[in-house]
């Protein structure tokens, strides 16, 4: 069968040029300024409720025993997921050669770095005096008291400070070439002075481009291992406790599953609307939506098997408490945090196996929403409802100011991967136009 072309309408390498690199080069829209005004203030009162956290004290987290860790490290959690699927979607697939994966490497990439941005935000004003974060490095302080090696969230900083640094070289060493192209068509003296130092001198030689394709492979050789051990490390978090609904061996090839569940999910959330604002229909077709959905669909029934092994652990392992946690998560008083994690992550995927479904952009856009906050109660239903019963009465308070700060997130996401993921994607990588064999 022939393979379906990466671009519809039989489009042109020239026709593809001036559609993307007139996206900046064209008069910033309205509703562009609308937008940015929208999610700044979100950005802009999530600072406000940073400032008063540092100024009053962590008691305004509205954390209290035994529920230490609430909304701060859900959030953290939620986003590092989501930032170690956009390298890992991406590497993978060039690995795989798969050429559809022009459409969706830069939203993926883009995604990740600020996503990691977000996610580094909530540790760091979580251990209440933001100014001793630096305790973390590994460089003995005045006391000689160094950090804990043996702590899992000591190893979540090496791990994420790591995994960040390898992303952004990836996402930058496939954008110089889309660099080079918006300088070459920059009119203003400032305008090609930047792009040109971004570029790097580029000139699309037969040289430049051998020493460019392997150092992409080396990195995305390296980036693929690293993105399934970070993440498994986060887990460590949880799993090398001894806290009923943490303490199980489940958690690393979960939470890699639900990173690339939750990833995707993500990357379609971005790409529908990118697609719908800046007419990229062409570009981003139906084949392409299609399969992502089919991994979502992969990935999203992977997850619910580990819902399933969750409690058939908990069963077989006769322990009363792990039990208890888990039946708590349905038919506690946080009913609506599981059912919510349950019928986001696992149900509303499943629409995906009718074609229809994969082809209507509101179902489409409908399953990633509910898979984005079904994410985020999974994160809430392992770290909140696992703490929340304990020995002694407790009391969540000041959730404005957690929910402040959550916006201020959401704000910063939705202000920067629009024009950065949209603008440079990158098509001549071996890609199809039109049906035709472009070369790299």
């Amino acid at each position: 069968m022939p393979r379906p072309a990466m671009v519809e309408n039989n489009r042109s390498m020239h026709w593809i040029t001036n559609l993307l690199a007139g996206i900046p080069e064209r008069k910033t829209p309205l509703w562009w300024w609308v937008a940015i005004a929208v999610t700044g203030s979100f950005a802009t009162f999530g600072v406000f409720c940073i400032i008063y956290l540092l100024w009053t004290g962590v008691g305004v987290w509205g954390n209290n025993l035994p529920m230490a860790w609430a909304w701060g490290i859900t959030n953290f959690v939620f986003w590092i997921g989501i930032g170690h699927a956009g390298t890992l979607i991406s590497a993978i697939l060039f690995l795989c050669r798969q050429k559809w994966r022009t459409a969706v490497n830069r939203s993926a990439e883009a995604m990740t770095l600020f996503a990691v941005m977000c996610a580094a935000i909530f540790p760091a004003i979580h251990v209440g005096r933001i100014w001793m974060i630096w305790f973390v490095a590994p460089v003995p302080v005045p006391n000689w008291i160094w950090p804990n090696f043996r702590s899992p969230l000591l190893w979540d900083v090496f791990a994420v400070s790591t995994y960040f640094t390898v992303s952004f070289f990836f996402w930058y060493l496939g954008l110089v070439p889309d660099v080079a192209t918006v300088r070459d068509r920059a009119r203003g003296r400032v305008a090609k002075f930047c792009y040109g130092l971004l570029a790097l001198g580029w000139r699309g030689g037969h040289r430049q481009w051998r020493h460019y394709e392997m150092s992409y492979l080396i990195l995305a050789g390296i980036s693929t291992p690293l993105v399934l051990s970070v993440h498994s490390t986060v887990s460590f978090d949880f799993a090398t406790s001894l806290i009923p609904g943490w303490h199980t061996t489940i958690f690393p090839p979960y939470f890699v599953a639900g990173a690339i569940f939750g990833g995707f999910a993500m990357v379609l959330t971005l790409l529908i609307s990118s697609r719908a604002l800046f007419k990229l229909h062409d570009v981003i077709t139906w084949n392409h939506i299609d399969v992502m959905c089919k991994i979502t669909l992969l990935t999203g029934s992977m997850v619910g098997y580990s819902y399933c092994m969750e409690f058939f652990v908990a069963y077989y392992g006769a322990d009363p408490f792990g039990r208890y946690i888990f039946l708590n998560r349905y038919f506690g008083p946080y009913w609506w945090v599981g059912y919510g994690m349950f019928i986001g992550n696992v149900l509303m995927p499943q629409l995906f196996w009718v074609r229809a479904f994969r082809r209507n952009v509101w179902t489409v856009y409908l399953v990633a929403m509910c898979a984005n906050a079904g994410m985020w109660f999974e994160r809430f239903a392992i770290i909140a409802v696992s703490l929340h019963r304990d020995f002694f009465a407790f009391e969540l308070a000041n959730v404005l100011s957690d929910l402040g700060r959550y916006l201020h997130v959401c704000g910063h996401d939705r202000s920067f991967p629009h024009p950065v993921s949209t603008v440079h994607q990158v098509l001549a990588d071996g890609g199809d136009v039109g049906g035709k064999k472009c070369p790299a």
